[in-house]
């Protein structure tokens, strides 16, 4: 069965598995399929939901390599080789746009000199294209462009890639176990006996026995560790995105320097991603886009696309990478590559850390850190991931931008409200999302629709699909007594942190609109709706 959750019965105060992955981002995903396709029994734990770190909070970009080719040959090579295979299997995840470097006046021309060379040493196609040309094919782009190079980059929907990935481990066995927290480790000599895991709902602590735990948690991975007994270094690196109104390309556009802030806009549905930023952080607390980061990102983006000096932004995130060693004062001198930690000479024989990495590498790491567990296991089977073509689950299929549009043009029964206008989502994709998480014997939230449709990813950012999504679930039962409101309250605040930093112009009109809408309807009902009030008032002064 294709669903998104194994959910434990109430009775049950203990588990047992082969293995047991911590993390479920794009890489622990990737690990439960890889394990899976060997026939290796596993159980993924999440402390939150599928993608809630840095996998679910990047460009969304699939390297072609050619970002690293001068400062890290090694990711470059990475990257070209992976973003090929993940183009042959996982197609469905994928928009191969292609991608531009770009430099303009000003930019060192050494370097534009030799990025051909330096590509062509990490077996990365570069094309050099002609400045006219290139500006007809993408008018975006500014008129002091001095050189342009064409590269295969493209652009990936990491969160269907995560939910696909785990969509056929379940079928083939694998369970998952969402908003569950990792709180201890029982030890018995150089191994592991078993781990604590508490439900965030609440009850009793499980308790899983596994004879392999790899720590795929991302940026929580040296937290992870520290409670096995393992230390590891690691630096936090924050990266803040804005997303534009519309789609102001149809390439990857790259600036053709050396990795900085700002140098990079993505494609994504109907709308730009531009970033990113590089910004060494001590803690993993309440990580957050400022405004300061927004007006760094436009200021050093600008000279490569001048749009982007007037465009409207309806959102901003941030995200951590977990990046290996220690970073001194520049984070971006810090490899992308990644490691696979196996903690044999800290005592333990049970125990891996995969960490660091890419979004495009995720297929690889885990191939790295299943031929460790297998080989500890004694299972000979081979990885089959870069052969075995990724199914498409129907149920994944609503995050991808425009899907549901095209259902919504299909006949369908006048009955079907179409409840997210800005993007087009129907009641009916609201009810499959719902029926599949219900499958799974989840209590599925509002937020959880969010993440596996376009519900509040449109202009309003929520602002009315938000109500209708959580007026239908009403109407259908699914919502009772307070409960909608509690889950309006989680899915606007998560909207609203997103919304602050680009917030001026026509779009202050907006906010307060929000307002009036979300506290004036609901006053003190809604018992967070001073959170909403005291943003606005903040944004107005």
């Amino acid at each position: 069965m294709n669903d998104f959750n194994s959910a434990v019965s109430p009775g049950d105060s203990g588990l047992q598995t082969q293995v047991l992955i911590i993390g479920g981002g794009v890489t622990g995903t990737a690990l439960a399929r890889d394990l899976a396709l060997r026939g290796v029994d596993c159980i993924l734990v999440e402390k939150d939901d599928i993608n809630a770190g840095a996998s679910g909070r990047n460009h969304g970009l699939l390297h072609s390599g050619a970002r690293y080719v001068a400062g890290d040959a090694s990711a470059a090579m990475e990257c070209r080789a992976e973003g090929d295979i993940l183009k042959r299997v996982a197609a469905q995840t994928i928009q191969d746009t292609g991608g531009y470097f770009v430099a303009v006046q000003g930019d060192d021309e050494r370097y534009v000199a030799d990025f051909p060379a330096y590509c062509a040493r990490s077996g990365i196609s570069a094309r050099a294209v002609d400045v006219a040309l290139a500006r007809q094919t993408e008018p975006a782009l500014s008129e002091r462009t001095i050189a342009v190079f064409e590269v295969s980059d493209a652009a990936i929907d990491p969160f269907r890639l995560s939910l696909e990935s785990m969509a056929q481990a379940r079928s083939l066995g694998a369970r998952l176990l969402r908003r569950t927290r990792v709180v201890g480790f029982e030890r018995a000599g150089r191994c592991i006996r078993a781990v604590r895991v508490q439900p965030l709902a609440g009850g009793p602590e499980l308790r899983i026995e596994a004879a392999q735990v790899v720590n795929a948690a991302g940026a929580w991975a040296r937290e992870v560790a520290l409670l096995a007994g393992a230390a590891i270094a690691m630096t936090y690196s924050k990266g803040t995105l804005l997303v534009t109104h519309t789609r102001l390309a149809n390439r990857v556009v790259n600036r053709l320097r050396r990795p900085g802030n700002g140098d990079i806009m993505m494609p994504g549905g109907t709308v730009s991603i531009v970033g990113t930023t590089s910004m060494q952080v001590d803690t993993l607390d309440d990580i957050r886009a400022t405004a300061a980061e927004a007006d760094l990102i436009i200021a050093e983006s600008a000279p490569m696309l001048p749009a982007l000096a007037s465009a409207r932004f309806i959102r901003a995130y941030a995200g951590v990478r977990p990046l290996l060693g220690s970073a001194g004062a520049d984070s971006r001198a810090v490899s992308r590559g990644f490691a696979l930690f196996d903690h044999e000479e800290q005592g333990l024989d049970n125990f891996a850390t995969l960490t660091g990495g890419k979004l495009t590498t995720c297929r690889l790491m885990a191939e790295r850190a299943a031929d460790l567990v297998c080989r500890r296991l004694g299972v000979t089977r081979p990885c089959l991931t870069a052969t075995t073509l990724l199914p498409q689950a129907a149920e994944n299929a609503w995050t991808e931008p425009g899907h549901s549009a095209r259902e919504w043009l299909r006949p369908h029964p006048a009955q079907d409200a179409l409840l997210c206008e800005c993007e087009m989502v129907s009641g009916s994709a609201v009810d499959a999302i719902y029926a599949a998480l219900r499958a799974a014997g989840d209590k599925p939230t509002l937020t959880d629709i969010g993440l596996r449709s376009r519900v509040g990813k449109g202009a309003c950012q929520g602002a009315f699909c938000g109500l209708r999504t959580a007026a239908h679930l009403y109407q259908t039962g699914d919502f009772q007594a307070q409960r909608g409101l509690a889950e309006m309250v989680d899915f606007f605040s998560e909207r609203w942190r997103g919304q602050r930093p680009v917030l001026w112009g026509e779009q202050l009109a907006q906010a307060e609109l929000a307002e009036a809408l979300h506290c004036g309807l609901f006053g003190e009902e809604l018992h967070q709706a001073a959170l909403l009030a005291e943003l606005a008032r903040e944004v107005r002064s």
